[in-house]
């Protein structure tokens, strides 16, 4: 998200600036992961690669590009679906098969590249949602971080409160600040200076390449009502995030987060 989201430089928006970067309005980033990429379907690899990359593509995440020469053999069947991107060219899918498991249409394939993008020859994207797991070296992930993309935790001194529907249910001067690339700052609270009950957590989930997995807690009011999923936490998170251990955050239309300097 980097640099392919406003303020980036390869965004539709780039920030100020004393220069400007010569070409098209919509840009194509395509950055080497070096390190070891499998994928598996059914319980078996199908893709191992040493040479997989990112695709950074102006206004979208992204994507996982690994060559065709390193998904397993007589596992890819092509399809009938094609697809148009006026940027690199026409592509194709394939179906990729291997024992029990089935993964429609997981791979395109750009056979003929526009001269623009030329360098995706051989090379297949992936959607990482039909394959069953995926390793980064030997840690199993559910997807893959831009090199581009930070975030940095931080001790804050602003007291943060938090209500919901008007109703005060946490209050901290001791809430941490993480500040994540492409998005807006957010307040993690310890759970110990949350006053109103927190159920949970739920069946809600989400992953996060920069943070981890995402729990969601329900958060209940004086009144007994309950709001789902409006705290979430992460319980077990990636090194560079772990001051957030132990911490919750907030969301969601019937909550506000204000903070101020004491």
């Amino acid at each position: 998200m980097t640099l392919t989201q406003p303020p980036g430089p390869l965004s539709g928006r780039p920030g100020p600036s004393n220069y400007a970067i010569d070409g098209p309005k919509h840009k194509l980033l395509l950055t080497p992961l070096k390190r070891r990429v499998r994928g598996e379907l059914g319980g078996e690899v199908v893709i191992d690669t040493e040479d997989a990359a990112l695709l950074l593509e102006t206004g979208l995440p992204p994507r996982l590009y690994v060559p065709l020469a390193d998904v397993r053999a007589g596992t890819l069947q092509r399809t009938a679906l094609t697809t148009h991107c006026p940027f690199k060219g026409d592509a194709s899918y394939r179906t990729v098969t291997v024992g029990d498991g089935v993964a429609e249409d997981a791979l395109w394939v750009y056979d003929d590249p526009l001269p623009a993008a030329a360098w995706l020859q051989g090379l297949a994207g992936v959607y990482l949602d039909r394959f069953d797991r995926w390793y980064d070296e030997d840690d199993e992930v559910a997807g893959f971080p831009d090199p581009y993309h930070r975030v940095d935790v931080r001790h804050t001194s602003r007291r943060v409160e938090v209500r919901a529907r008007g109703e005060l249910v946490a209050t901290s001067d001791r809430a941490l600040l993480l500040s994540e690339t492409g998005l807006d700052n957010r307040f993690y609270l310890p759970r110990e200076d949350v006053t109103a009950t927190l159920h949970g957590p739920t069946a809600t989930t989400s992953f996060c390449p920069y943070k981890g997995t995402a729990s969601y807690w329900t958060l209940e009011l004086a009144d007994g009502t309950r709001l789902p999923d409006a705290a979430w936490s992460y319980e077990a998170p990636f090194p560079e995030s772990a001051p957030a251990a132990g911490h919750v955050s907030f969301w969601g239309d019937d909550v506000e987060v204000s903070a101020k300097f004491l």
